[in-house]
């Protein structure tokens, strides 16, 4: 992929399509269409794949846009899912490593996360996340959050793992994300002052 080839656009309703197709007909990540921070987990057993991909599809068309899909020659190839921590119920619950570092930050407009990547495993380990994390960024800037916060993951057995849908601590890392807290080993808390 050469670096004109890549663009990323927000999940709007027009972009649906790209999404769905991206997440193929099960849903990607076993069947989670990115509800994982969303719903609850008692909420989520009780969901089916068509029931998760159905709330996915009423959130991105209520917007705002719930995150960005990437793309190379017009092909949807990734999703980062990126908005306000309000937004990801789940990622603020007090019994996560994801937790919040103060208690209003789960409801300040202005605190975003980084919480999810996904791209099929072919398109791993190319740089596409390093991409899809610099667009978070900017769009999470443009869109007047002052703190981005993520929750990734020192390492994995394997390079390609599907449990890298929080992100490696090193792409974060070289994004200028400083740890903030680590409660659970090799699953730091990270920040990046935006203004």
């Amino acid at each position: 992929m050469t670096p004109g080839d890549f663009e990323a656009r927000p999940l709007t309703p027009d972009r649906w399509d790209d999404f769905a197709t991206l997440f193929g007909p099960q849903g990607a990540c076993y069947g989670c269409w990115c509800t994982y921070f969303r719903v609850s987990a008692k909420d989520r057993q009780e969901m089916n794949a068509d029931a998760k991909r159905m709330f996915m599809h009423e959130r991105v068309a209520e917007g705002p846009p719930p995150g960005l899909l990437g793309y190379c020659d017009g092909q949807a190839i990734a999703w980062v899912q990126v908005g306000p921590r309000a937004d990801l119920h789940q990622w603020n619950s007090p019994r996560t490593v994801s937790r919040p570092l103060s208690p209003g930050d789960a409801t300040d407009p202005a605190v975003w996360a980084v919480s999810c990547f996904y791209m099929p495993r072919h398109q791993r380990g190319k740089g596409v996340s390093h991409k899809m994390l610099s667009e978070a960024i900017l769009f999470a800037k443009g869109n007047a959050a002052r703190v981005l916060e993520a929750c990734p993951i020192d390492r994995t057995k394997q390079s390609k793992s599907i449990g890298l849908y929080v992100g490696s601590t090193r792409i974060f890392e070289a994004a200028g994300f400083a740890e903030v807290a680590r409660r659970k080993d090799g699953r730091p808390l990270m920040r990046l002052e935006l203004r």
